[in-house]
């Protein structure tokens, strides 16, 4: 029946506010998502003290998210198509407000250590889900251009807000409440998010009512072991010849090789089709997105350190110092790159974007023993924010573009994947070149040098992104770059 003859004038009002809730819906699950992978980072003090953690076991708290968060995002993603977007979404926002509850609550170091695996669990979950969420609620054109241009402003703003509000959080109340802190704003998503998202529309998927189409159990292992074995790989500090390193690498390549087999010959039902490869916006925007992940994810990491160790600013100031990140960062994504994508193709506004980013971090290299926040970062900050906001909405609407129903989640979960494993990969390299910038044994001056030379080469990354922008296919192209 033709649902046109037979809503009530209200219909389209009704409409509109219903994909304004799941707007709503997708940003809280992003922003939460994003903010556990930094909001812990000044708390860490205060953790080791308060349940008694060693030096080495402290880095867990951090390590074990990004671990099991780049392993299972691909999952996630697929998870979403064959059973239904609504209630993975739903699941994974339970699991990752319970497991925030369990690691606030927790006594020992082996809780907590095993709460954030269980919240990178759910995070893996929510992350492709609200974005296919967003991508199958919003049909191609403005309105989605919009969607994604908030959702990923407040992914960028999340990113900073972690800094500030992990440093007011430990410093007025306690480590606790950085955890403590998703269970009220959960809660308040899960109860707008079974109201916003029917079964009917977002538990409907071609995947999941195709009887042919079954999870791809050999492949979920693979790239999920692969990504671990990665990850772990190029955040450990052992260096690269170390064995534990090169076993990891060992197991990486090797569960990667199976992976690549099992989707491309051996499963009927792939967790992520190689055919989507075949489709230029896909394959040449994840490669853009690895290498933007590469520099964009960390610049945050080597600013709080520098603002910390050698400017001597506090947890809350050091916080403070990234509200003009976050502020030019959302309302240049938010306001300025969906109206210019009205009247320029992504593929320029991704381009303009990544090197207004790289003049930024061009700029923040020239910082010198001496130089002030206002002197030496201030105006960095702002140029490499506009260029951030400039080119996120083009990239993540071009990596998911020409994608149907069917593959949207796997879409979705390459995206977030290719972006978590290029900041994983960008930082352990960009750490080996500028090992005093991150605190090592070294005077003021050679931190500075190490920190300067680390944002020039996120500077060189992001004049790549610009060139790899010019060989995505042009407007009106076929989704294979032809035309």
């Amino acid at each position: 029946m033709d649902r046109a003859r037979t809503d009530p004038p209200s219909a389209p009002g009704r409409a509109s506010t219903a994909s304004g809730l799941v707007l709503l819906v997708a940003c809280a699950a992003e922003f939460m998502v994003v903010l556990d992978s930094s909001v812990v980072n000044v708390a860490l003090p205060a953790i080791r003290d308060g349940l008694g953690f060693s030096p080495a076991g402290l880095q867990w708290v951090v390590t074990v998210y990004a671990l099991v968060f780049a392993g299972f995002l691909l999952l996630g993603g697929r998870l979403a198509d064959l059973y239904g977007r609504r209630r993975v979404f739903l699941a994974g926002l339970v699991v990752f407000v319970v497991a925030s509850a369990a690691g606030g609550l927790a006594t020992t170091p082996a809780v907590l250590v095993a709460a954030r695996a269980v919240q990178a669990l759910g995070a893996a979950v929510l992350a492709p889900a609200s974005l296919t969420i967003l991508t199958t609620t919003f049909p191609e054109g403005p309105r989605r251009v919009r969607a994604i241009a908030i959702w990923t402003a407040l992914a960028s703003a999340a990113g900073a807000a972690g800094s500030l509000l992990g440093g007011v959080l430990t410093e007025y109340l306690t480590w606790r409440a950085t955890l403590l802190v998703n269970v009220p704003i959960g809660a308040l998503a899960l109860v707008v998010a079974v109201r916003a998202l029917s079964p009917e529309r977002h538990d409907t998927t071609p995947a999941r009512d195709d009887p042919r189409v079954r999870l791809d159990a050999v492949g979920a292992v693979a790239v999920t072991t692969g990504l671990l074995a990665l990850t772990f790989a190029v955040s450990q500090a052992r260096g690269w010849t170390s064995p534990v390193t090169l076993g990891a690498l060992v197991v990486a390549v090797l569960a990667l090789a199976l992976f690549v087999a099992q989707e491309g010959w051996w499963s009927r039902s792939p967790l992520l089709p190689l055919r989507l490869f075949g489709l230029r916006a896909i394959a040449v925007g994840n490669l853009a997105m690895l290498l933007a992940g590469g520099a964009l994810m960390p610049m945050w990491f080597f600013l709080s350190l520098h603002m910390q160790q050698t400017l001597g600013l506090s947890a809350v100031l050091t916080g403070l110092g990234f509200l003009p990140h976050t502020v030019v960062t959302v309302l240049v994504g938010a306001r300025v790159a969906p109206w210019l994508m009205r009247r320029i193709p992504a593929r320029s506004l991704l381009g303009i974007g990544s090197l207004v980013a790289a003049a930024g971090f061009g700029w923040q290299s020239l910082v010198a023993p001496g130089d002030t926040y206002l002197s030496g970062l201030l105006g960095p900050a702002v140029l490499m924010s506009a260029g951030v906001g400039l080119l996120n909405t083009p990239l993540s609407t071009l990596v998911t573009s020409g994608v149907t129903d069917r593959d949207a989640g796997a879409a979705s979960g390459l995206m977030n994947t290719t972006k978590q494993v290029g900041g994983a990969l960008g930082l352990a390299a960009l750490l080996t070149v500028s090992l005093p910038a991150a605190g090592g044994p070294a005077g003021p001056a050679t931190a500075v040098a190490g920190f300067a030379g680390a944002f020039r080469l996120m500077a060189l990354l992001m004049v790549v992104v610009a060139v790899l922008a010019a060989a995505l296919p042009r407007p009106g192209a076929r989704p294979d770059g032809a035309r």
